[in-house]
């Protein structure tokens, strides 16, 4: 596989077309996890309780709404790509994020508007769960279609760069606005700041992604089974129910050591909440500069391998690795032990999205991708920080990670399933 054929022009373009497209991606995941973030200093303002925990499990369901939507989202979006065209589709879902960040940073609180106000902040998360959910499959599809030949695996990885970076960009916007303003002035409104950066971030993304090229032709936009589920269930099941079964897996380990190990580090290892962050926010830098790494070493090794021995790793280590974590006392062995459970993630996800769309033909291909992911990960990555936190209120905190193994064991297996050689995507033209 040779990349010699391109010409300087080509790559250019091809790379921009990389940096549009995964800017959306940034956007998306900053907007989501600010909500998160930022629910300690906003939910007095909707949910008025006298207890701050009821305040806090309110704010909560409001965001595991936006990931119940993630699915909705996935089928709109993946149809609306396969469709009508990736850019089409990618332009939208940035569009509504847009939207979302807007209408929650000019929200009136519940002093104003009464009960209207928590009905609207969850009314336009479910709009941001929406938009999120469509946003992995197109963003995957299309980057895998336009990325270079023989750098696939490359090109790809930088899809979690972006989703990584949103995380971080939403951190370091915490700590930016902590710096300047006291709690009562976040609270009071301090609070509305992040989401209206999110919106002119996504604004400036929207204009990013206006100058893409299409990567799908109207020959299979206009077959009919383009973003058709019959389709999809009738002729591509198996690809599907692959997808489903490493996507499980990936998306649980995935969530355990990112969200939820800084409350891992608080509640379980007992670090004061500032060294937990510190630890984090070195951690999920390190995951994001491994992501073209490992992303280069799939196409030397191929994405199967890369599955193989991100199922085999995560099975084996997954358990050893967390009960050091419940002990541990040092924030750099800390750091130390995140980093190689994030470098065995990196198997997975720096080629989480062309792993999946060499699965399917172009007419079903957003479709494929999107749906599978987000039902996955609205089961079992949505789910990882409950789960965890419920065995352990009931004493039995060692139980969640023999399931994170179950999990990994089944994603080893279900990459068995992997073609040996990766699909050729068409795209070439």
């Amino acid at each position: 596989m040779t990349t010699t054929h391109y010409t300087g022009e080509e790559r250019r373009k091809r790379i921009f077309a990389i940096v549009g497209a995964s800017s959306g991606n940034l956007v998306e995941w900053f907007d989501f996890y600010i909500y998160a973030f930022f629910a300690l200093y906003f939910a007095p303002a909707f949910f008025p309780s006298q207890d701050p925990t009821v305040q806090l499990v309110q704010s909560a369901g409001v965001f595991a709404a936006g990931f119940l939507m993630r699915p909705i989202g996935g089928w709109l979006f993946g149809r609306v790509a396969d469709r009508y065209g990736r850019r089409t589709s990618m332009m939208i879902s940035v569009l509504m994020m847009c939207a979302g960040s807007l209408v929650i940073a000019f929200l009136p609180t519940y002093q104003s508007i009464g009960l209207a106000a928590p009905l609207l902040l969850l009314l336009a998360r479910m709009f941001q769960g929406l938009s999120v959910g469509g946003e992995y499959g197109t963003t995957a599809t299309y980057m895998s279609e336009v990325a270079l030949r023989g750098q696939r695996g490359f090109f790809a990885s930088f899809q979690y760069v972006t989703l990584i970076g949103g995380q971080l960009l939403a951190v370091l916007v915490v700590v930016i606005l902590q710096q300047l303003f006291d709690k009562q002035e976040l609270m009071a409104w301090g609070w509305r700041i992040p989401f209206v950066i999110g919106a002119l971030a996504a604004f400036i993304s929207l204009l990013l992604r206006r100058s893409l090229e299409e990567t799908s032709t109207a020959q299979t936009r206009a077959d009919k089974d383009a973003g058709s589920l019959k389709s999809l269930f009738t002729h591509h099941s198996l690809a599907f129910v692959t997808v489903l079964g490493y996507t499980a897996g990936g998306s649980l380990i995935f969530y355990t050591f990112t969200t939820y190990m800084q409350k891992y580090l608080v509640n379980t290892a007992k670090m004061s909440t500032e060294t937990a962050s510190f630890v984090m926010t070195g951690a999920l830098f390190v995951y994001m500069c491994m992501q073209p790494l490992f992303g280069a070493l799939s196409d030397r090794i191929g994405r199967r391998n890369s599955m193989l021995w991100f199922g085999a790793l995560g099975a084996l280590c997954t358990v050893p690795i967390l009960m050091a974590l419940k002990t541990v006392t040092s924030p750099y062995i800390a750091f130390a032990l995140i980093t190689l459970a994030l470098a065995i993630v990196s198997f997975y996800t720096s080629i989480s999205g062309l792993v999946k769309a060499e699965m399917f033909p172009p007419q079903v291909r957003a479709l494929g991708v999107g749906l599978s992911y987000a039902v996955a990960n609205a089961i079992f990555g949505g789910s990882a920080e409950f789960v965890a936190l419920s065995l352990k209120s009931a004493g039995n905190e060692n139980a969640f990670y023999w399931y994170v193994t179950v999990m990994m064991v089944i994603a080893f297996l279900f990459s068995f399933r992997l073609p040996r050689q990766a699909a050729y995507l068409h795209h070439d033209h």
